[in-house]
């Protein structure tokens, strides 16, 4: 809408405009832009101050529907609707500003409360309740706010003046015209929708967003390239880029990372960061943060037995998480990366510090069993498009949120350099425990379950060879890529100590002392808004390859037991790391090649031609 063409109606208009059908409580309250013909307004009610864009004779297609420009049978309250849009069947539309080129069908209801931006108690904020269900994370929902923000806000609640000042940061926000609740972007589709309250619809040309068929949208924030269809219902909510809620989804106090798809299933309380897959109607997540790249399988109750007299319990998981069918879990528990669990009925509190392993609860033994590495040694083929799938299904055109999809990044090298020592320490125990007794070691592990049944290592020396594997591999690829003749790095990267602690902001890796520095920076207020905070993400995401290069350079010292790799320990890493991705492709080919030798997989197609057709 251009402003400075916006004029009151003629009086010739008006009269049209009543002729038509329309009617309004004061006249001289609305405004409209030329090029405007009022031909296209029809049986409408106008209450306060309402503000029309341009309007011709056109159409807005969303697929086989097709509606005229204009407004038709709706009542606008205190609204702005831009150039060249169609609102058809709004019962109501108050406090809202929708963008140009927008279609709106069918809507019951579509209200918003305008904020002040006062600091008092007066102003009924939404609020989110994310990973807890006792309110002590609390955050407010702002257009614009990424997954690292509900991130920071929410889990370093220990820093009271820092969650004081975000608060005020975002209270300053949300109070503005283009950031508050009640904001439609252009060219987005809304229709055969119930309710919006309080929403925030981001939307382009280049990203669109639509809404269809859904029940409930309430206090929360939709971001670019999302689909909510079918059903859905989501209240105190924040929906990065290209988001998809769907079949009857039931979403509450959660953050939603980009490229996620949740569909037929209940979700409360939550951070999940991006890529997260959840589409069965039979499971469920609650009060959890779950770091990305996850995939909930049918029956999940992650998050369905708490243990506490209040609701007060967390589950936290880290990035790659994959419970499998009708797994069910208890709070507190704790992931490391890449875990996979087996199908079961976990009935104690977990801790599994030993990252891409495979977690097993065995009753028939009254024990549970974890294999470290097991991805490595087992599942190269799903590890292997676990580098390339999710940069693959990025559709993200703002890419406002930075991500680190591969598995092989320093937060994961440093979980494998722990999940070793415990390794080594473990086997050690073992060997002290059946000392009379060698051949028939058992490797029992601590602290991994709460209770009194053993917890063993499965293959714990495999594991351990294979974890070193994966270290050269992880750190070789960041300082050779794909150049089996690499030079020698430059020995200033042995300078300072190794990061040992990597923060998951949202998707994107940050060492520890940044996030601190940027707390202190926050409390001090040198960073004074979220356009600060988001310059310092995007200084970060500048310098992560730098970071990463002297993790690497690092990683492989501790592994040779020296301060500064030499040609010769060099080139043995080369040849190693030659070795090692031969091993990766040809692990890849015979994992994939199982499935594809299973007789039981064959068996429903005629011929080898058809499952070739069929599956590629």
């Amino acid at each position: 809408m251009n402003v400075n063409t916006i004029r009151t109606l003629t009086g010739n208009e008006i009269e049209l405009l009543k002729q038509q059908g329309n009617v309004a409580a004061d006249w001289s309250q609305v405004r409209v832009c030329d090029p405007f013909d009022a031909t296209l307004l029809r049986n409408n009610t106008f209450l306060g101050h309402v503000d029309l864009g341009s309007l011709q004779p056109g159409t807005i297609a969303d697929g086989d529907l097709l509606l005229p420009e204009g407004i038709c049978n709706s009542m606008l309250s205190n609204a702005v609707v831009g150039d060249h849009c169609a609102v058809h069947n709004v019962r109501m539309l108050s406090n809202y500003t929708v963008g140009d080129r927008c279609l709106l069908f069918n809507i019951d209801e579509m209200t918003a409360h305008r904020f002040s931006g006062s600091d008092g108690e007066e102003e009924p904020y939404p609020l989110i309740e994310p990973m807890n269900e006792n309110g002590g994370r609390c955050i407010v929902p702002f257009s614009g706010m990424t997954i690292g923000d509900a991130y920071l806000w929410a889990k370093y609640r220990d820093h009271g003046t820092m969650v004081q000042r975000l608060g005020q940061m975002t209270r300053r926000r949300v109070a503005t015209p283009q950031d508050s609740y009640g904001n439609v972007g252009s060219h987005c589709i809304i229709k055969n929708t119930r309710t919006l309250h309080n929403v925030a619809v981001l939307s382009d040309q280049e990203t669109p967003t639509r809404i269809e068929d859904c029940i409930v949208l309430a206090d929360g924030v939709v971001g670019y390239g999302c689909t909510c269809e079918y059903g859905c219902i989501a209240m105190r909510f924040v929906l990065g880029e290209h988001v998809h809620l769907e079949f009857g989804v039931r979403l509450n106090d959660t953050v939603v990372g980009d490229n996620s798809t949740i569909a037929r299933c209940e979700v409360g309380n939550n951070i999940i960061f991006p890529a997260h897959e959840q589409h069965h109607n039979n499971s469920f997540l609650i009060a959890s943060l779950v770091m990305g790249q996850s995939n909930l399988a049918a029956g999940c109750t992650v998050g369905s037995n708490h243990n506490g007299r209040t609701a007060d319990n967390e589950i936290v998981a880290g990035r790659g998480f994959w419970p499998g069918l009708c797994t069910s879990l208890k709070h507190s528990s704790s992931f490391a990366s890449y875990c996979l669990l087996a199908k079961g009925s976990y009935p104690a509190e977990l801790s599994i510090t030993l990252p891409f392993a495979l977690v097993n609860n065995n009753p028939a033994k009254n024990r549970l069993e974890v294999m470290p590495a097991y991805w490595w040694m087992y599942n190269m083929y799903a590890l292997n498009r676990n580098i390339t799938k999710f940069a693959k299904r990025d559709k993200r055109k703002k890419k406002v949120q930075h991500i680190v999809f591969s598995p092989f990044a320093p937060d994961t090298a440093e979980e494998i350099i722990n999940g070793r020592q415990l390794l080594k320490y473990w086997t050690e125990q073992a060997y002290l425990k059946f000392d009379n007794d060698k051949e028939h070691v058992e490797v029992l592990a601590y602290g991994m379950e709460k209770g009194k049944r053993p917890v063993h290592v499965l293959k714990p020396a495999q594991g351990y060879k294979a974890y070193e594997e994966m270290l050269i591999y992880y750190a070789m690829g960041v300082l050779a890529g794909d150049d089996l003749q690499a030079s020698l790095p430059e020995a200033a990267l042995a300078e300072g100590e190794r990061e040992r602690e990597w923060v998951n902001l949202g998707g994107q890796l940050v060492p520890q002392s940044e996030v601190d520095r940027l707390i202190s920076l926050i409390e001090s207020g040198e960073v004074d808004s979220w356009e600060q905070v988001h310059h310092c993400y995007d200084r970060w995401w500048e310098e992560y390859p730098a970071w990463c290069r002297r993790h690497a350079y690092q990683v492989l010292c501790l592994l040779g037991q020296c301060r500064t790799l030499d040609q010769t320990l060099w080139q043995q890493y080369l040849r190693r790391y030659a070795d090692i991705k031969r091993y990766v492709d040809e692990q890849v080919r015979l994992t994939r090649q199982k499935d594809a030798d299973n007789l039981f997989r064959q068996m429903t197609y005629r011929n080898e031609a058809e499952m070739q057709a069929v599956l590629g």
